[in-house]
């Protein structure tokens, strides 16, 4: 192996960001790009009327309403590192979008808001990221608020997400009286004062607890922290890197993302701790990053990110070997050899022709609807990564459209935004009803919306009387066809042509499983 290849590899970071909505990651993210210099100015994210908006979020909807309602993938460098961030929605409605990305990436941020503590969809975020072993660092925000003290909120990330909680840095006061941060690794405090129009200024550094800057400085604060870091050094856990690679005790730093407060500390710190590109399992052996032989899987797929060309983009995470523009790749699936000419690269806002690609890296692949959600890539090696699930909808609804005309364009518009994973699409055995099954109802006004502005489709959304799915196995042959002629009322094909049961209720798929005992009723199916 040359040696340039194994740097290469281990530059490389890839991690996702994950919080409750409202909690700061989008600015996280933009304060990320800006120390990395992929943008001059952070725009916040304000009100629906402010002209600018996360560079992470470019829906219309995501604009209006200041929310990511998709997963962004942009890739800077900072340090001598090349980072890929994932900004994944925050919104529980999406939390398809968000599991598909966990399985792309080696680490996590962790984004709390310091006045809520540990919220709903957070620990929801945070037990998928248990459940695949994903190293965790968390980021405590909007210290520039009132919120609850420091040592109240590592008590309660360690009861509500039993995570052994390891502090880094430590705030200097709170809300009006936030002056900064302590870094307790280097004996280092960082003074700031508010940035303006989204630009990084540098504020005060002290070393150490007893230069007398520190008194000049903080007053009655100086003894504050003196006595908040004797008592965190006493009862805090030490920090344990196997515990933290288990994902079993998270580093944890504070700060104000909307005012730079503590973020270059994270960003520093995370380049320290987070993880190189990482093995990944197949369903024949496990693949490792450094192996010379390329391999990588699609875990999302993005239809009109850019309208003007009406493009469809698959995301692949690069898990080994080394990718050159324009090599053939076998498409496991469909077992064909595709050209890869025009794979691009995210770069912050922009795209990039791809020239080359290493483990850890993400890139872009335009298709025709030939790519889904899972596939495997390789250089001719039968491989296949492991699933990405799909779940079990939980609402069911048609789009009524007002332009009756325009019927096979909708059903094209449907189709394509399936492929991506914004919604599943359920044809019915005996009528040609489409409907749509998503996770969340927010997720049927993104529908509308897109069809509207992509598709140029007018409709409405209207429920229907199902509200629970199951996908349908059978060992028998013959049990299934019987079953099929008994309820072919309730039943339907999803994208991928896997039979699904429709029902009114839970109530009503226990009963018809009750009688229907060599049935299988699951609650999600692997992308195949």
């Amino acid at each position: 192996m040359k040696k340039n290849y194994k740097k290469e590899i281990e530059s490389r970071k890839t991690f996702a960001i994950i919080s409750h909505p409202d909690a700061g990651k989008t600015t996280i993210t933009e304060k990320f790009l800006l120390f990395g210099g992929a943008i001059q100015m952070a725009g916040a994210v304000k009100a629906k009327r402010s002209s600018q908006h996360a560079r992470s979020d470019w829906m219309a909807i995501e604009k209006e309403r200041g929310i990511s309602v998709s997963t962004s993938v942009m890739k800077f460098f900072y340090n001598n590192a090349e980072i890929t961030l994932l900004d994944t929605p925050g919104h529980e409605d999406f939390s398809e979008d968000t599991y598909r990305v966990l399985t792309a990436v080696d680490s996590a941020l962790m984004v709390i808001d310091s006045a809520k503590g540990v919220e709903t969809q957070t620990r929801k975020l945070f037990e998928i990221c248990r459940l695949r072993d994903i190293p965790i660092i968390t980021f405590i925000n909007k210290l520039d608020r009132e919120g609850l003290p420091a040592l109240e909120l590592l008590e309660i990330i360690e009861k509500d997400l039993a995570l052994e909680c390891c502090p880094f840095t430590w705030p200097i006061g709170m809300g009006k009286l936030f002056k900064g941060v302590y870094h307790l690794k280097k004996n280092q405090l960082h003074l700031f004062s508010s940035t303006h129009h989204g630009k990084i200024k540098e504020g005060v550094i002290i070393n150490g607890l007893d230069d007398p800057l520190l008194d000049q400085n903080l007053d009655k604060q100086a003894d504050e922290l003196r006595e908040d870091i004797e008592l965190i050094n006493e009862a805090s856990h030490p920090f344990n890197l196997d515990h933290f690679e288990r994902g079993l005790q998270t580093p944890v730093f504070f700060g104000s993302a909307i005012n730079n407060f503590g973020v270059k500390e994270l960003l520093d710190s995370f380049l320290d701790l987070a993880p190189t590109p990482q093995p990944r399992d197949c369903k024949e052996r496990k693949v490792d990053p450094y192996e010379k032989n390329f391999s990588g899987f699609t875990f999302k797929i993005q239809a009109n990110m850019d309208p003007a060309h009406r493009d469809r983009i698959a995301f692949l995470r690069v898990c080994s070997g080394k990718y050159t523009r324009g090599m053939k790749l076998s498409h496991m699936r469909s077992n064909k050899k595709i050209a890869t000419r025009n794979a691009i690269t995210f770069l912050a806002q922009e795209r990039a022709v791809t020239e080359e690609a290493f483990a850890g890296d993400i890139i872009g692949i335009p298709n025709h609807g030939t790519i889904k959600i899972g596939d495997t890539f390789t250089e001719g090696e039968k491989l296949n990564f492991l699933g990405i699930p799909n779940f079990a909808p939980e609402n069911f609804w048609r789009v009524k459209l007002l332009e009756p005309m325009k019927s096979k364009s909708l059903q094209v518009g449907l189709k394509q935004l399936a492929e991506e994973g914004t919604l599943q699409l359920f044809q019915r055995l005996n009528t040609s009803d489409y409907i749509i099954g998503v996770v969340g109802t927010l997720q049927f006004e993104v529908v509308v919306a897109r069809l509207r502005a992509e598709y140029k489709i007018e409709g409405r959304a209207e429920p229907t009387t199902f509200n629970a799915a199951r996908w349908i196995k059978a060992d028998d042959p013959k049990k299934m066809e019987q079953f099929k002629s008994k309820n072919t009322h309730n039943l339907a094909l999803d994208a991928e042509n896997h039979l699904t049961y429709l029902a009114k209720s839970d109530w009503d798929i226990n009963r018809t499983q009750k009688d229907w005992p060599d049935i299988r009723f699951l609650k999600y199916v692997e992308h195949s």
